[in-house]
């Protein structure tokens, strides 16, 4: 009899600990569960930001696409560049749609936004300086025309003629860089051995070359020639902002990275001048004017990996 009731206390301490174990088990799923489902919680809303913000791109962009596509210019050079910037919105458009549950792609696109925006803002600058050019020489044949017709048969004939020649001839005498071409350099063996690199992170020296064309009528003498490098990002390269780093060109005045003094005597001469940048380069394609008698007699640009 006794050892009936001590089986049956037996089998019912370990029912108690069957019973303990069973709702030991249950809690510890039902935490994981719970801990589960906060966790997709927290996805779908961070998809939901992303998609958010993708969204913002996008917006940004295609106002930024309308915003290029009324820039306008006669320059080739200038409106290839225009072209090719606006592509590349289209672009960026089409991976904004294809990735935007990716958070890094549109980060990405953000940043790429961001630097179009400020490049944007040079291409104004530079429109505005090429139309007030194109202004200033367009009113001066105007002038130089209406006199003509005006004085014609008259005894101050040949002072006018005097007056429209010496205009005729102050445009006449701005100087060219002819065939400027542009590269990356780095230095071996001590500074003496160039050697050229497309890698923004290698690069020591941006090397501008062209011709100063030959200009029968052109002033001679000493004259310095400057290079002005606007960075991928819009900013202007130099080695200090300060005023005797600026320079002035076709009514403006901006930073110049470099200068070379080159003595014109009306002939050829070729021109080497190798640009620093003093907190270095960064990838991306760089802008370069090349300066003269306060015009910007030459432009090309670089791109750096």
């Amino acid at each position: 009899m006794e050892t009936n009731k001590e089986e049956k206390k037996s089998n019912n301490k370990i029912l108690i600990i069957l019973l303990i174990l069973l709702l030991g088990g249950n809690g510890v799923f039902g935490w994981l569960w719970w801990k589960e489902k906060n966790r997709a919680d927290v996805v779908v809303v961070e998809k939901q930001e992303v998609v958010v913000e993708r969204d913002n791109v996008k917006g940004d962009l295609l106002a930024l696409q309308d915003e290029y596509s009324k820039l306008q210019t006669s320059d080739k050079l200038v409106q290839a560049d225009l072209d090719a910037k606006k592509a590349e919105i289209a672009e960026l458009i089409i991976q904004a749609d294809k990735h935007k549950d990716d958070a890094y792609i549109i980060s990405k696109l953000r940043k790429e936004t961001e630097s179009l925006r400020k490049i944007m803002k040079h291409f104004v600058v530079e429109i505005d300086s090429l139309n007030t050019l194109n202004k200033v020489i367009v009113a001066e044949k105007d002038k130089v025309s209406a006199d003509l017709t005006a004085e014609k048969g008259v005894t101050t004939q040949l002072t006018k003629d005097k007056d429209a020649l010496q205009s005729t001839v102050n445009i006449g005498s701005i100087l060219k860089a002819e065939n400027p071409t542009v590269k990356g350099v780095k230095f071996k063996s001590g500074g003496k051995k160039e050697v050229e690199t497309t890698k923004a992170s290698r690069v020591e020296r941006i090397k501008v070359s062209f011709v100063i064309g030959e200009n029968k009528i052109a002033k001679k003498g000493v004259k310095p020639v400057y290079v002005r490098l606007t960075s991928p990002d819009g900013k202007e390269i130099c080695k200090s902002a300060d005023e005797g780093n600026m320079v002035k060109f076709n009514g403006s005045k901006g930073y110049y990275a470099a200068k070379q003094d080159i003595n014109y005597k009306n002939e050829e001469v070729a021109v080497d001048v190798l640009c620093p940048s003093p907190s270095g380069f960064i990838p991306g394609k760089y802008l370069v004017d090349i300066i003269c008698d306060d015009v910007i007699v030459g432009q090309t640009s670089i791109m750096l990996k």
